[in-house]
């Protein structure tokens, strides 16, 4: 991709309508961007955008649809309000809109600038059906906390997306930034006031944004600068509670990476939810340098560590795919008519695999713990269809029925590295693996040079074997559903049982109660699954649905803080639980206990040879 810099931009004369001064055309000036965090009223931020001048007539405004990484459809446009555009006497233009997220501007050669109002999106979360997930949302919280996921606030003309954007964010005093925008010098900033660059409209989405009070902890990485930043509104966490796990993990997966280089600086935003009226989609989101974080308050802090593991170490895995290895979709990404890759195995599916194999791989878990987690992977994938094609899903993961499956991507597309693991380390020796051939194409490529959607399997199965052809032509493009035992029995494993801890509400991520969206979002206890002993000793039953928990009636919205709180309950609390079974009204009561689940997990095999032996143990610790 060409980029131009600005010294070399060449400044057109032109002369709008009453206007008489020199102007610089849209396609060759540097958009500037101004975000007002302090006279925030009625809990919305006013933004400005000043473009170049204007050739056609006709000029449009996008707020992304979608947004990279995230893999759904979010119009963002919806959070826009009061939308104007002015010409250069400052007059207001007509202004008309296409859908949610497209605003179109008449006599464009006189537009000067738009500004609007962005509502936060955590606010609204419980009220909608579907709610942008929180680590890609955005928060407005007047002189106490901004996040600023800037595909929510920052938007873009058409035909303009290639050209430097300059962010004039006007910011609380007592409030400091953390990101990975390039900021202009220290000696020229204000105390009020940041000035950040970027060398086009993809590296302000990929950069985000949270302002808060300064709470802020940063350690080395073997050559990376890691800042952690937490927001906790309660105070409950600092960021140097956090700080030495953190660096632990990072340093075990700079270790399980190599020499793959691609960033000195990193960003961790975190983001700890108060759970009612707040945020409440759990997880995180990938950039280039960085990620956004976001978890309930109410975690303890051995749980909070853990999911910090977890998902940090997923969204870092990213640095390796899909930033460094990715199609032309991902390095041309269309936000609001984006066509979709077919490697959602690839981008999330080894990522995911990378986030589990290095914790086993640098002793930060046992092999029972990994031996569990894929146990659960394989569980967990089949709540989904797994007799679709993944690379068929992938590329129509916006539509129906797609993107019902899209969970599996972290299921499924995890086993399916798992199995090409296996097959590579078999056929090669041990010499061979999954990281390999990522670190190979990484060679190839890297951030800057996408592959052809189409040729990167044949690609793959020429740097290997044709065992990966079948593989991929077989269960990944094909539909036929993996046989896990085959693999797993290269390395002298097997399928056992075993009873092991759960939370009252979830395993791992995976939970036991489900929404009825048909009967007015009634929860209800989920069918078809291993219930953990929390259920089973209250007396429910699957399909149960949950009118009352302590004599609060449950809805989507009253679920959600009650699931937060329920990881810091003690054995002994007494709970009681009305359900509706058969049409009657049941009252279930008893201690909430210290919950297990009976769960099918992965065993050593009893007459494991010592090939076997030898592979396993190269698969498992490289």
């Amino acid at each position: 991709m060409k980029k131009i810099g600005l010294l070399a931009l060449s400044v057109l004369v032109l002369t709008s309508c009453g206007a008489g001064k020199n102007l610089v055309a849209a396609d060759k000036a540097t958009i500037k961007v101004g975000i007002d965090l302090i006279n925030v009223k009625e809990d919305k931020v006013l933004v400005t955008l000043d473009p170049g001048a204007f050739t056609s007539e006709n000029v449009t405004f996008y707020i992304p649809k979608t947004v990279p990484g995230t893999y759904s459809t979010d119009n963002y446009g919806k959070y826009i309000e009061n939308f104007k555009a002015f010409d250069y006497k400052g007059v207001e233009m007509s202004v008309s809109k296409s859908d949610e997220n497209t605003w179109n501007i008449a006599n464009g050669k006189n537009l000067d600038r738009v500004s609007y109002y962005v509502n936060d999106t955590y606010d609204s979360e419980s009220e909608q059906e579907h709610a942008v997930f929180s680590p890609a949302g955005t928060n407005i919280l007047k002189g106490e906390n901004f996040m600023l996921n800037l595909h929510g606030f920052v938007g873009y003309f058409k035909d303009l997306i290639e050209v430097p954007y300059e962010l004039v964010i006007m910011h609380p005093s007592n409030l400091k930034a953390t990101t990975s925008l390039k900021l202009k010098a220290a000696k020229d900033v204000k105390a009020t006031e940041d000035v950040f660059y970027a060398k086009r409209y993809f590296e302000v989405t990929d950069n985000p944004i949270l302002y808060a009070k300064s709470d802020i902890v940063s350690f080395e990485v073997n050559g990376i600068t890691v800042n952690l930043s937490v927001y906790s509104p309660n105070g409950v966490y600092n960021a140097n509670d956090l700080k030495d796990r953190m660096l632990k993990m990072m340093t075990a997966q700079k270790a399980f990476l190599g020499d793959v280089n691609s960033t000195k600086e990193y960003n961790i935003l975190l983001y700890l939810s108060k759970g009612v009226e707040d945020a409440n989609g759990y997880g995180a989101l990938e950039h280039h340098t960085s990620t956004t974080v976001v978890l309930p308050e109410q975690m303890d802090k051995e749980r909070l560590e853990q999911a910090m593991v977890d998902v940090v170490s997923h969204e870092f895995f990213h640095i390796v795919t899909p930033l460094s290895v990715h199609s032309e979709e991902i390095q041309y990404f269309d936000y609001n008519n984006p066509k979709m890759s077919k490697h959602l195995w690839m981008y999330e599916g080894t990522t995911e695999y990378f986030a589990n194999l290095f914790q086993i791989q640098q002793n930060l878990i046992d092999e029972d713990e990994f031996f569990q987690r894929m146990m659960d992977k394989i569980n967990n994938s089949k709540r989904y269809d797994d007799a679709m094609s993944f690379t068929i899903m992938s590329e129509n993961i916006l539509k129906d029925p797609y993107k019902d499956n899209y969970a599996n991507v972290y299921e499924k597309g995890t086993l399916i590295n798992m199995c090409l693991d296996i097959i590579l380390r078999d056929l090669s020796n041990g010499e061979k693996s999954v990281l390999w051939l990522l670190k190979e194409l990484s060679k190839k490529y890297g951030d800057a040079i996408p592959f052809k959607d189409d040729v990167l399997i044949d690609e793959i199965v020429g740097m290997t074997y044709p065992e990966v052809g079948e593989f991929f032509r077989t269960h990944v493009m094909g539909d036929l559903p993996i046989d896990y035992t085959e693999y797993l029995g290269r390395v002298g494993l097997e399928i056992g049982e075993k009873e092991e801890e759960s939370g009252y509400f979830l395993m791992g991520q995976i939970p036991y109660i489900d929404v009825d969206v048909v009967n007015n979002n009634a929860i209800f206890v989920r069918e078809g699954i291993e219930l953990n002993s929390f259920f089973i000793d209250l007396g429910a039953q699957g399909g149960d649905v949950i009118k009352s928990i302590d004599g609060t009636t449950i809805n989507l919205e009253t679920i959600r803080p009650i699931i937060g709180q329920s990881f810091s309950w003690t054995p002994e609390k007494e709970i009681t639980m009305v359900v509706e079974r058969d049409g009657e009204e049941v009252t279930l009561k008893g201690k909430v206990g210290a919950p297990t689940v009976k769960n099918k997990t992965i065993v050593p095999s009893t007459n494991t040879t010592p090939n076997q032996l030898e592979l396993r143990k190269v698969w498992m610790k490289g």
